[in-house]
């Protein structure tokens, strides 16, 4: 099930006893908790019937004691294990003791009474365990992946879209870029941007750039277009900017910005059917010309060349192989240079 399945049948008042939400992107465990915590019970119900435990402060003991209390005045009580990674339970539930005996016999047979809820961030749980597997019998595991990043760009739109807004492809593209991987500095990003605007309006750059304060003509989305046609003058006038900016334009966000975008040029160039370039490169038909430009004035060889230059000037700007204390925006300026030439 997806989250927003796992939210629809929670909006119905159609429960699991056990719910284990894991995987390395919180984003989505944090969304489902939050849902649960406002809307299980009513707000009269919570002050009896609804438990937040931290995984660094508790144990399984403590949360069986919970588990197994019956609600005051309500159908069901809640129980939320946050931060459930942290929890010390392997040797507790893995072993021949009595201690995991009795953790397994509960998510076994979990109190009907009660909702518990596992959020476990940032890794994958081990689906070798024995309580995995007894879980995902008697209760609900949900596995949150990491959206990889050609696919942020369509996250957003999609999640603008959700809301009942439209955003151009370049615009979702220009906050992908920008914004990297973080799907809830992204979320908050798109409700500040959607706060003033109607639902008839298309969101476009100049509105992302207004609103999110990335600067118009200096951003590492512009910097990439000027790449692509080797703009030597606007190259320099961005990298400037950068390195009189820093804090806005971190390198190691520049430079993982731009090697993606030459590890995409490479793959175009050995693309049997540029037909499918789009699809290919996980990247929105609207951009592809771009990359067909790109592809013209780096060939295949300089494409090389220049993923491993960005690869040694990313261990110069981590101090390997560096000489005296050369800063950010002078690195920037020595690789482009190179780059461009």
């Amino acid at each position: 099930m997806s989250a927003a399945e796992i939210i629809r049948d929670i909006k119905a008042r159609k429960f699991k006893p056990v719910y284990l939400l894991h995987g390395e992107e919180p984003y989505y465990i944090d969304q489902i908790i939050h849902y649960m915590e406002q809307h299980v019970l009513s707000e009269m119900e919570r002050g009896f019937n609804q438990t937040i435990l931290y995984g660094k402060d508790t144990d399984m003991a403590t949360i069986m004691n919970a588990a197994k209390r019956y609600p005051m005045m309500s159908d069901f009580q809640l129980v939320v294990v946050k931060e459930a990674q942290d929890l010390k339970w392997a040797k507790e539930i893995e072993g021949s003791s009595k201690e995991a005996e009795f953790v397994l016999n509960y998510f076994e047979k979990p109190m009907p009474s009660t909702i518990l809820v596992l959020g476990f961030k940032y890794a994958n749980f081990d689906k070798r365990k024995k309580i995995f597997k007894v879980i995902n019998k008697s209760g609900l595991v949900f596995q949150s992946d990491l959206v990889r990043d050609y696919k942020l760009a369509e996250w957003i739109e999609n999640l603008v879209n959700e809301k009942g807004y439209k955003i151009a492809p370049q615009a979702s593209a220009l906050m992908a870029e920008y914004l990297g991987s973080d799907l809830s500095k992204i979320s908050n990003e798109v409700e500040k941007l959607i706060l003033n605007i109607s639902k008839d309006i298309t969101i476009d750059t100049d509105l992302v750039q207004k609103n999110i304060g990335i600067s118009k003509e200096y951003n590492v989305f512009e910097l990439q277009k000027a790449l692509a046609v080797k703009n030597v003058l606007k190259c320099n006038q961005i990298i400037t900017y950068f390195g009189d900016n820093p804090k806005a334009n971190p390198l190691v966000m520049v430079m993982a910005n731009l090697n993606a975008y030459f590890s995409k040029i490479l793959k175009y160039h050995y693309l049997q059917n540029k037909g499918d370039a789009a699809k290919e490169l996980g990247v929105n038909p609207y951009f592809i010309k771009d990359f067909e430009t790109a592809a013209r004035n780096y060939s295949l060889n300089k494409t090389f060349e220049t993923i491993s230059l960005m690869r040694e000037y990313d261990l110069k700007s981590k101090g390997v192989d560096s000489t005296g204390n050369t800063s950010d925006g002078e690195l920037l300026k020595e690789l482009l240079f190179k780059i461009l030439h």
